[in-house]
């Protein structure tokens, strides 16, 4: 498979209209994607339709947009917008999420999330095809539905991909895999479940600095909000980090938040979290890519005297 090298838009420290130009410069730096993220910031459809315009040439994938907040028509709607803005460029990919952005904060119930996930995946591929679907799935109904313009070219649809199942399910049904918050060593887990002919996309946080005990004093606020995640936790305790991780987890449930911040050890950031000057930084991702990951998005988080412009075009392959 040809490497691909993503950049996650917008940009952390900036708003989507402020990302234009360096958007615009991410082709000529040698980038080949540009993924946008959907939790409480941007959503993840508007950014790419910008990138479309700003930067085209850029693959545009989205990771993820959850499958419980949108209706399975509306989802279908937005995808082929977008396929029909980036013919044969454009990448849905679709996830359950997480209770908290699913039930806390858009009010839906997040129920059987493997379930819904495969049963919007199996009508989307029906869908994006231009094809009229009238089908109960075992987790919702859909009835007579039709695009107005299916695209040109359907959009290949990849889904977020933690532990066996649903890995077995974006190899089986799916176009592609996505995870997020794993090492390199991780990779070679995860892609000896998803299959060598799948693509493998991971969204990687990098820091460009040498100053290690800010990235780990930040590293642990980070990994305490994602990895108290039901779905994140029970994906580190596959990877074998259950023991260790578990301190963090009894104090987070006592309500210790700093107790379980202190818990966190620096080996773990330092393997979930690239971090260093932009050489190491690369040398890092190259680990990734060494085994097995096909399209690292990177993740430039804000710290210390390295802006996110000048991370962005140390980090990228024409550096």
């Amino acid at each position: 498979m040809t490497q691909n090298w993503g950049m996650t838009i917008p940009f952390s420290d900036r708003s989507l209209a402020a990302s234009k130009e360096l958007i615009a410069e991410l082709p000529a730096l040698g980038y080949t994607d540009a993924w946008s993220a959907e939790v409480n910031g941007a959503d993840g459809f508007t950014p790419l339709a910008m990138a479309g315009e700003w930067a085209p040439g850029l693959r545009l994938g989205s990771a993820i947009v959850p499958v419980f907040t949108r209706g399975p028509g509306l989802l279908a709607m937005s995808a082929a917008t977008l396929a029909d803005l980036a013919p044969d460029r454009f990448v849905l990919g679709i996830g359950s999420s997480s209770p908290a952005v699913v039930g806390r904060w858009n009010a839906v119930e997040f129920a059987r999330p493997y379930q819904r996930t495969r049963d919007t995946l199996r009508f989307l591929r029906k869908a994006l095809a231009g094809e009229k679907v009238s089908e109960r799935y075992e987790t919702f109904e859909v009835k007579g539905f039709k695009l107005e313009r299916a695209p040109r070219v359907a959009p290949k649809i990849v889904l977020a991909a933690l532990r066996p199942r649903m890995l077995h399910l974006a190899a089986s049904e799916a176009d592609g895999a996505i995870t997020n918050w794993l090492s390199p060593d991780d990779v070679r887990k995860v892609r000896a479940e998803l299959g060598g002919e799948t693509e493998l996309i991971a969204r990687l946080f990098v820091c460009v600095t040498e100053d290690a005990d800010r990235v780990r004093e930040l590293g642990r606020w980070m990994l305490a909000a994602y990895l108290t995640v039901p779905a994140y936790a029970a994906f580190h305790d596959w990877l074998g980090r259950g023991e260790v991780l578990r301190p963090m987890h009894e104090a987070w449930a006592a309500g210790d938040r700093q107790a379980a911040l202190k818990s966190i050890p620096d080996e773990v950031v330092d393997a979930l979290i690239v971090h260093g000057d932009a050489a190491t930084c690369r040398a890092r991702i190259g680990e990734y890519v060494a085994n097995g990951l096909d399209t690292p998005v990177l993740a430039p988080i804000p710290a210390g005297e390295v802006s996110i412009d000048q991370a962005v075009r140390a980090l990228a392959p024409k550096s």
